[in-house]
């Protein structure tokens, strides 16, 4: 391969990598107006992989592409999120069954550790998020299923979008991490039964506080026709 075509490809993964980044964190929130010229500034690259990047995003209905207006941030729709939820609940789950077999204590110790680290973070909505996929990722690997979180992972794009919205506007961290411990308490004592109904509570809360936030910022979420967006600046939520 030339390196000239290498080094392209190289571009369109780090620019396709960072701004699914800032989408899904809500970085870049939605119905934000996504400037090739600048995103090519800001990132220090040719227009080229932007271009592509956002074609890529396009794609994974993350971004939207209006002829003669430009191109946005999709807003949130709950359709998709409705579907990477269906995939995660059925992944986790059924591993979690398995999990309830392979828990030992050095499992035990690990998972009590992120819960203590999950309270440490609360304020920090970054920090939790990411312990709250470490948590997650520990449950499918003490279950035999590590590799399974690439399908959940792949699956969840609208999902997490939708998660970091509830954690910055809804969602206190010390319920979050409450329901994780009922996960873990229920492994400890041997209640899958009550293991599985604490994990299918959490996994669900989300579609809650979705309706909380769609009450507070309707802008942000899809409204069922593709409306045409007016190209104007979005103010990044904090």
């Amino acid at each position: 391969m030339a390196k000239g075509v290498q080094a392209r490809r190289s571009a369109r993964a780090v620019v396709h990598e960072q701004l699914r980044r800032r989408i899904i964190s809500a970085e870049l929130p939605p119905g934000a107006p996504l400037s090739e010229n600048d995103l090519a500034a800001e990132l220090a690259v040719s227009r080229t992989p932007v271009r592509e990047s956002l074609i890529l995003l396009a794609e994974e209905d993350l971004v939207q592409v209006f002829p003669q207006l430009g191109s946005f941030v999709s807003r949130v729709d709950m359709a998709l999120v409705a579907n990477a939820q269906f995939v995660r609940e059925a992944i986790e789950l059924a591993s979690l069954r398995d999990a309830a077999g392979r828990l030992d204590a050095a499992g035990l110790a690990a998972l009590r550790d992120l819960l203590a680290r999950q309270r440490l973070a609360e304020g920090d909505t970054d920090e939790f998020f990411r312990l709250d996929e470490e948590f997650h990722q520990l449950l499918l690997a003490i279950g035999g299923h590590e590799r399974a979180w690439r399908a959940v992972e792949s699956a969840k794009a609208h999902l997490d979008r939708a998660r970091r919205l509830g954690l910055r506007l809804v969602s206190p961290v010390a319920l979050l991490v409450a329901q994780h411990g009922a996960v873990v308490d229920a492994l400890a004592a041997g209640d899958l039964g009550a293991a599985e109904e604490a994990m299918r509570t959490h996994l669900r809360a989300v579609f809650s506080d979705i309706e909380r936030v769609r009450q507070q910022s309707p802008e942000l979420f899809a409204s069922g026709r593709l409306a045409r967006p007016v190209r104007r600046s979005v103010t990044t939520l904090q």
